[in-house]
C-alpha cells in the first residue's frame, strides 16, 4: 500500500481546507517546493498535488509552482484540480506530473476520460471520486452532482481508468478517521486501483485501511502537517500490509 502524502495550494501556497471549505483554510507553507523536498527526505514515493484554484475555478493557477516541485524532487506526483480539457491535462503533463486526476469533468463526460486514457495513456489518469451524501461532489466540492460514486467509478473503469481516487468529504480535514466501509465496497466494486483519501487522524487508521484487501493506496494530509502521524512510521506500517 503506497502512502500518497498531499500538498493542496492556493496562491502559490501550501494549505489545507477542511471539508473542502475554501473560506476554511489553514496555510502551512509559503514555500511548496520546500514541502515537496520535505516529504520526499522522509521516504515518500509518489505526492499528491491538489491545485485548489483549479478545482474551484477551472483556471490552472499553480502550474508553476507544480512545475518547481517536479523539478526540484525525484519521486513522481499526481496533480488534480482543474483538469477539464486536453489542453490543461498536457500542460500538466508538461510540468512534469507522472498522472493527471480528473473530477468535475469525470462526472459531466465519461467520454472525456476514455480520450485522455487514449491520448495519454491508461497510467497517467486517475478519476477523483469525491462522495457527499452518497453523490459525486464536483467543482470544488461545492456542488452536487447526480452520479452515485459507485457507479462512476465503474464507467470510468469500463473506459480504461485504472486508478480511482476516492474521498469521503465529510471526513475530509476533520481527523476522525476514514469512512472504512464505503472505502471497501469501493475497491470490492471495480477493477481498478483504489487510492483512499480523507479522515486518517492517527496511526491506526493507517492499519485498518490496509486491512481492506487490495487497497492500493492511501493520502494522506492534515493529519501529516498537524503532526498527528508522522511519514516514516506509517510509511513502515503500509509496507507490512
Amino acid at each position: 500500500m503506497i502512502i500518497f502524502p498531499a500538498i493542496d495550494l492556493k496562491d502559490g501556497k501550501v494549505v489545507r481546507l477542511r471539508q473542502g471549505k475554501a473560506e476554511d483554510v489553514t496555510i502551512y507553507s509559503e514555500s511548496p517546493v520546500t514541502q515537496a523536498l520535505f516529504w520526499q527526505e522522509q521516504g515518500g514515493e509518489y505526492l499528491h498535488i491538489v491545485d485548489l484554484d483549479g478545482a474551484f475555478t477551472g483556471e490552472g493557477k499553480n502550474l508553476a509552482a507544480v512545475c518547481e516541485i517536479t523539478r526540484a524532487i525525484k519521486i513522481p506526483c499526481q496533480m488534480g484540480g482543474g483538469i477539464r480539457d486536453l489542453q490543461r491535462a498536457k500542460k500538466a503533463f508538461d510540468a512534469g506530473v507522472a498522472r493527471v486526476i480528473v473530477g468535475t469533468k469525470a462526472c459531466e463526460s465519461v467520454e472525456f476520460v476514455g480520450s485522455l486514457v487514449k491520448e495519454f495513456g491508461a497510467d497517467r489518469v486517475a478519476v477523483g471520486i469525491d462522495a457527499k451524501d452518497g453523490k459525486v461532489a464536483v467543482k470544488g466540492w461545492t456542488e452536487s452532482g447526480t452520479w452515485d460514486p459507485i457507479n462512476l467509478a465503474q464507467a470510468v473503469s469500463t473506459a480504461g481508468v485504472e486508478t480511482i481516487i476516492y474521498t469521503d468529504i465529510s471526513t475530509d480535514g476533520m481527523l476522525k478517521g476514514p469512512n472504512l466501509p464505503a472505502m471497501e465496497e469501493m475497491v470490492k466494486s471495480v477493477d481498478a486501483k483504489v487510492i483512499a483519501s480523507g479522515g486518517v487522524s492517527v496511526k491506526e487508521d493507517i492499519t485498518n485501511l490496509g486491512m481492506i484487501k487490495g487497497l492500493y493506496g492511501v493520502i494522506v494530509g492534515k493529519a501529516l502537517y498537524d503532526g498527528h502521524v508522522h511519514l516514516p512510521e506509517i510509511l513502515s506500517l503500509a509496507q507490512k500490509t
